[in-house]
């Protein structure tokens, strides 16, 4: 059962009748920014309908707090001291008991008490370049094969599938994500087309919705070719194009764009504040402001890339960064792209295609559902591809930016940090010869199964670090998500006992039950709203300028335990064979696993090339055959 609204309601304009004003490409982040994002129609009831995130009692949080800080502690005395300082933090003296009030009152005023400071924190004041740092991206599975193999079907299917699935949500056709215990919130959907981030020159970053204006403002598509930009008319009068003339139309920008084109896409790469500086010299020409606002407002954008990528690595980096050129130290690759776009496709020129992801206001959950419903429509002969008009569209118009003396200064240098950011970069990937269908054989949770993989195999090569996994909590209207601290003395007793020849396979194996037994706890608690790092963070900001930030904020235990050194995530596609995104501290990994296939786990690696990144993997690999043969080895004996 949903709990009941809290008794308040915040006033809103009407939803039909709201003016609505046309983004700005410069100045000032506008106050409203995110309420011009109009909602998807069959899902504005969701506002009245789903829960508020709650604020998680104190007492509550500073226990989950302890616990999480034990196995993490360096010693005894450590995690005293780090207790003391939770104590007197949550005292009825303490400034914990101040700080919870006022969050309180700011969940009673409004919609989500953590939404503006978790997009700006997290993401829209973050000003290290989004490329490796915060975009994600999949790799998809081949044509299927009843469908032409070249590159512009390839992306003409693509194009019409994500055109069909953009206009079943604007017209109220998708049902809403959930599970059987309810909806989720559907609120960051209304990120995913028509829209794009914008560089803010304060500091603060936006995203621009241009859904709601006029028809003919909306439906068409970006396509990039040699960092070529061109304008796709995807939509004429109402009607998607089928997949005949979206192929016609994107094999003829190949024919027309044989040379390469400046590659101002690759200053989206760059640091924030500088990309916000070009971007305002860009958009100071009228010529190029107009090609600023069609990129912006375009439904998404295709990237027809060189590349040929045949590996599984190879083709992860060409969608994470795009090709690197070592001879020229140039970021290639990303001359071709428009990382801002919450959705760019890419195809390579052997027509293998994936997603990069821009990741500010809309996790990857909408986008793996979105791209899943187009792969599984492609895959099905039965789709409707479309039947061409009498009447052919028009020809794909070019966008040729008027690049002088600055943007092209601009650009050297865009690419070659891009390039430095992108080699600094290593990667692994790893599929096991078990999947899903073994794990739940053994009556065990595949995602606890590959955390206590990526425990063991860590806890093997390096001494300590704090895990965060990804839980949703889009059970509460603007949920986005919580962290599940996964490290826990259940885990630690597990991971110490399986190089313990001391400790038999049964108690190895008990540990193990323990372990993902408080696992499983943590996730439905995170999932909940009911974790420890956003109450903190949101009490921490409570702070009134000129008050002392309390000692337990700066104790190094607590601030060690944040340190994400393992930044891990799950997402499952019956088509993604490739999927990740960067890791989120220097001396850190980011891990991106899949569970959901019956014959294997999917895991992928990323990391400074100066951290152990094969070992890592190697260590993965290893894990996971010692989990197995744990699991195997004692049914056998029960049998």
């Amino acid at each position: 059962m949903l709990a009941r609204l809290p008794p308040f309601k915040v006033r809103r304009r009407p939803l039909l009748f709201r003016k609505i004003h046309m983004p700005s490409l410069t100045g000032p982040r506008p106050v409203d920014w995110k309420a011009a994002a109009p909602p998807i129609p069959n899902f504005a009831a969701q506002h009245d309908s789903l829960p508020r995130l709650p604020v998680p009692n104190l007492t509550a949080t500073l226990e989950r707090l302890k616990t999480s800080l034990l196995p993490l502690a360096h010693s005894e005395a450590e995690f005293t001291a780090a207790v003391k300082k939770i104590d007197a933090f949550g005292s009825h003296a303490g400034s914990g008991s101040i700080l919870q009030s006022r969050l309180m009152q700011r969940a009673s005023e409004r919609e989500h008490w953590l939404e503006e400071w978790w997009d700006d924190l997290g993401y829209l004041g973050y000003r290290d370049s989004v490329v490796v740092n915060v975009s994600y991206y999949y790799g998809f599975d081949g044509q299927p094969a009843h469908l032409p193999q070249s590159p512009a079907a390839r992306a003409a299917g693509l194009a019409r599938g994500a055109l069909v699935f953009r206009q079943k949500l604007l017209s109220g056709q998708v049902s809403p994500d959930g599970t059987k215990e309810g909806q989720f919130c559907m609120d960051t959907y209304r990120w995913m087309f028509d829209c794009c981030r914008i560089p803010g020159l304060h500091g603060l970053d936006w995203s621009a919705s241009h859904a709601g204006f006029g028809v003919d403002e909306l439906g068409h598509i970006i396509i990039v070719r040699r960092n070529r930009f061109w304008k796709l008319k995807g939509i004429i009068n109402g009607r998607i194009l089928s997949m005949t003339e979206l192929e016609k139309q994107i094999q003829y920008i190949y024919d027309s764009t044989t040379e390469e084109y400046p590659g101002v896409g690759v200053l989206t790469a760059s640091n924030r504040d500088v990309w916000a500086k070009d971007h305002a010299h860009l958009a100071a020409d009228p010529h190029n402001a107009s090609i600023l606002h069609t990129i912006h407002s375009s439904a998404f954008l295709i990237s027809l890339d060189t590349d040929m990528p045949s590996s599984s690595i190879a083709n992860s980096r060409s969608l994470w960064h795009g090709s690197l050129s070592p001879s020229t130290l140039d970021a290639t690759g990303l001359k071709n792209r428009w990382v801002d776009k919450p959705v760019e496709f890419i195809v390579f020129d052997n027509a293998r295609a994936g997603l990069m992801g821009e990741h500010s206001v809309m996790d990857g959950t909408p986008t793996v559902r979105m791209c899943d419903e187009v792969l599984d429509w492609l895959a099905d002969p039965a789709f409707d591809l479309g039947a061409p008009s009498a009447i052919p569209p028009p020809k794909p118009e070019p966008l040729d930016f008027v690049v002088d003396d600055t943007t092209r200064t601009a650009i050297d240098k865009a690419s070659k940090a891009a390039y430095e950011l992108a080699d600094s970069q290593s990667m692994s990937y790893h599929l096991t010869s078990y999947g899903k269908a073994a794990i739940k054989a053994f009556r065990v949770s595949p995602d606890s199964w590959a955390q206590m993989i990526i425990q063991l195999a860590y806890a093997r090569l390096l001494p300590e670090g704090g895990t965060y996994e990804a839980a949703t909590t889009r059970r509460y209207w603007k949920g986005r998500t919580e962290t599940i601290r996964v490290v826990t003395s259940q885990s630690d007793a597990f991971v110490s006992a399986m190089d313990d020849p001391r400790v038999s396979c049964e108690d190895r194996k008990q540990l193990f039950d323990a372990a993902g037994k408080a696992h499983i706890a943590l996730a439905k608690a995170a999932g909940s709203g009911e974790g420890v790092d956003r109450h903190m963070l949101g009490m921490k900001m409570c702070l009134r300028e000129g008050e002392p930030v309390p000692e337990l904020y700066n104790d190094p235990l607590y601030k060690r335990s944040g340190n994400w050194v393992l930044s891990t995530s799950a997402v499952f596609s019956d088509h993604f064979p490739q999927y990740g995104w960067g890791e989120v501290v220097p001396e850190g990994f980011g891990v991106a696993y899949m569970t959901g296939y019956d014959d294997r786990l999917q895991f992928t690696v990323t990391s400074r090339k100066e951290m152990p990144n094969q070992e890592f993997m190697n260590e993965i690999a290893r894990a996971a055959v010692d989990l197995y043969d744990l699991h195997a080895g004692q049914r056998k004996s029960m049998l």
